[in-house]
């Protein structure tokens, strides 16, 4: 029984109920009806003759009586086959003076009558009303169930019962912190005597904060799961409107419906698109925004703290918002979701498993190992592309071949199958491959080559060199940031050794390579000339915080030029270095090259001996020294 009562129920948590109200087709109807009977029933059947006639019956004497009015004239006249009989007939009226003379010498009984209006002009006005009504309904009906225009200033917040969310913190991983956080809120909710009995009052907001596809808005589902309270869920975008004043009006509708519902928790999602620092534009602002901002501030310094509503809001940029949105007294909290680490992208993974049949063979942690900095979102992504590819592939599991490509999709894009390289530009996309390869397995602090491959994938990629750390890490030592320059220049190198000219395929290893180069100058103070300091952009300040400027830096044309200098002794230093190392290791720069040619894919036991120096030709053992 309770789960037929809960299928009755509305997103509102009430029955639906059926609106009475008056269809504009039953007045169309009705008009019709009364037109048609006051018109054609009950009238005797009318003749309708040339005035010419009308002239010639006058003359024969067959004429009776005659009414004249203002648009014809209408009468009767004897039958053709029996005198006795009248025929009505009506003709137009014409102008004509003697009409009256000749009757009167007839002996016809003739009057004159005035038609009347009345009719046609409860027509002249009712067409024009219903066409209007009829375009009207049609709009309300375009704009959709909830009144249209009519409720332009009702928020747009669609609640969920506890039956609805069906969202629990089991439902949650790769989050523990922001988890235990949020339990607390969960306890407000569920039991506030406990902390309202020592003078402690219900945070009014809690704000998360992290990337994109984090799990922020699952998190706040889960803690409506939890506390099975009301969930309204809205987006930022909500409150904007081209009228001013809507958002305002929504702002205080919401919070009415909440509070109304206490205890329960009201979600904005991408609180930036509402929250966006007031005045940060010296050019203009959206006065509209600003002015839903403030009432949303001027709620939540409002509203009873010990009512139990509990505004979440989720964003993925927090510097943009208004200070005032951050202090104390409204997002009392700030919770981070940050990138999952190993354990925790393990754990989505499993959440992502359940009711997919997965190969009993599947190690989930080396998938969890292989994604580094995937949200997610992104393994959501990947557990389902491998189902699909399981399932077109006509396999009745999900192998590790099947994720393992699906992480490939992920990272690089689909396999272009149409995009076919002619054999000279794919012999140079092989010895561009091997090349990040063997400078990956050569420099120190390196990450481990995991695959080769020429398969063009995504929209530029020719072919690729996967490099998978085997942990995850937050800090970086200028070794490590010197390795990455290398190994960002080791295809440009082994391109230039074989062929003696360089291709156009290394532009984005060069815009990496630079990019890394300038950083360890002007960021992380890692120059030796230009010393431990730091360059950067000079900002425009307002409200304590500044904004970069074009043209706002701290340093002169002079450190400008050296810093130019500087990333080209870095880049040109390194780029030495890797083309002695591959000139060293020719041979196998050659050998591994013919191969991939060969397999066009290389990569677990096969290519961890042909990088620690074993060719599976001759079993020969190449010098590693450089």
């Amino acid at each position: 029984m309770a789960k037929k009562d809960e299928k009755k129920l509305s997103p509102l948590g009430r029955p639906p109920s059926r609106p009475m109200r008056l269809s504009i087709w039953y007045l169309v109807i009705a008009l019709l009806a009364l037109f048609v009977v006051l018109n054609f029933m009950g009238k005797p059947s009318v003749t309708t003759i040339p005035y010419s006639d009308f002239k010639q019956w006058l003359a024969d004497g067959r004429i009776k009586r005659v009414s004249v009015q203002q648009e014809k004239i209408v009468g009767e006249a004897k039958s053709w086959t029996d005198s006795t009989q009248a025929v009505a007939f009506e003709t137009i009226r014409v102008e004509d003076t003697d009409l009256v003379k000749e009757m009167q010498e007839k002996g016809i009984l003739f009057e004159g009558k005035i038609e009347s209006q009345w009719m046609k002009g409860l027509l002249i006005w009712l067409i024009p009303l219903g066409v209007f009504f009829l375009f009207w309904s049609f709009i309300l009906r375009r704009m959709g169930s909830q009144g249209g225009i009519m409720s332009i200033g009702k928020s747009k917040a669609k609640v969920y019962v506890e039956s609805a969310t069906k969202v629990t913190f089991q439902d949650v991983a790769g989050l523990d912190e922001a988890v235990e956080e949020l339990r607390e809120v969960v306890e407000f909710l569920k039991t506030p005597q406990k902390f309202k009995s020592l003078g402690g009052t219900i945070p009014k907001g809690v704000l998360l904060v992290g990337p994109p596809g984090t799990g922020k808005t699952l998190l706040a589902r889960a803690v409506a799961g939890e506390a099975k309270v009301p969930f309204f869920s809205l987006s930022g975008s909500d409150f904007v409107e081209m009228f001013v004043g809507v958002g305002a009006a929504r702002v205080r509708d919401l919070f009415q419906q909440a509070s109304s519902k206490a205890p329960c928790i009201v979600f904005i999602d991408e609180l930036d698109a509402l929250g966006k620092s007031r005045g940060m534009n010296p050019w203009g602002g959206h006065d509209e925004r600003e002015q839903t901002l403030n009432q949303l501030l001027v709620e939540m310094d409002g509203f009873d703290p010990n009512a139990g509503v509990i505004l979440m809001s989720a964003t993925n940029r927090p510097e943009i918002l208004d200070l005032a949105l951050l202090r104390p007294g409204r997002f009392d909290r700030q919770i981070v979701c940050d990138r999952p680490d190993i354990g925790g992208r393990e754990g989505i993974l499993r959440v992502h498993a359940r009711g997919k049949k997965i190969a009993p063979d599947v190690d989930l942690k080396i998938i969890a190992a292989r994604t580094p900095g995937f949200v997610g979102a992104d393994l959501a992504n990947v557990v389902n592309e491998a189902a699909l590819l399981a399932a077109r592939r006509g396999e009745k599991h999900v192998n590790m071949a099947e994720l393992e490509e699906a992480i490939d999709r992920v990272v690089a894009g689909l396999e272009r199958k149409s995009r076919v390289l002619n054999p000279k530009e794919k012999e140079i996309v092989a010895y561009h491959e091997t090349g990040h390869a063997i400078i990956g397995a050569s420099v120190p602090d390196m990450d481990a080559i995991h695959r080769v491959s020429i398969i063009p994938r995504g929209v530029q990629a020719l072919g690729y060199t996967l490099a998978l750390p085997t942990e995850d890490r937050y800090l970086m030592t200028k070794t490590e940031l010197t390795s990455r320059i290398k190994f960002a220049l080791g295809g440009r190198v082994a391109e230039e050794l074989i062929f003696g000219e360089v291709s156009t395929g290394a532009q984005n290893d060069l815009e990496r390579a630079t990019a890394i180069a300038r950083s360890m100058i002007t960021e992380y103070g890692m120059s030796e000339r230009l010393g431990p300091l730091t360059y950067r952009k000079r900002g425009q300040p307002f409200m304590g915080r500044e904004w970069a400027v074009p043209g706002g830096e701290e340093y002169g044309e002079r450190t400008a030029d050296e810093i130019d200098t500087e990333t080209r002794t870095i880049i040109e230093k390194a780029y030495e270095e890797v083309r002695t190392i591959l000139s060293t290791k020719r041979d196998l720069l050659v050998r591994m090259a013919k191969l991939l040619l060969e397999k066009e894919v290389l990569e677990g036991d096969e290519l961890k001996a042909l990088l620690n120096g074993t060719l599976p030709e001759t079993g020969m053992t190449i010098d590693r020294t450089a």
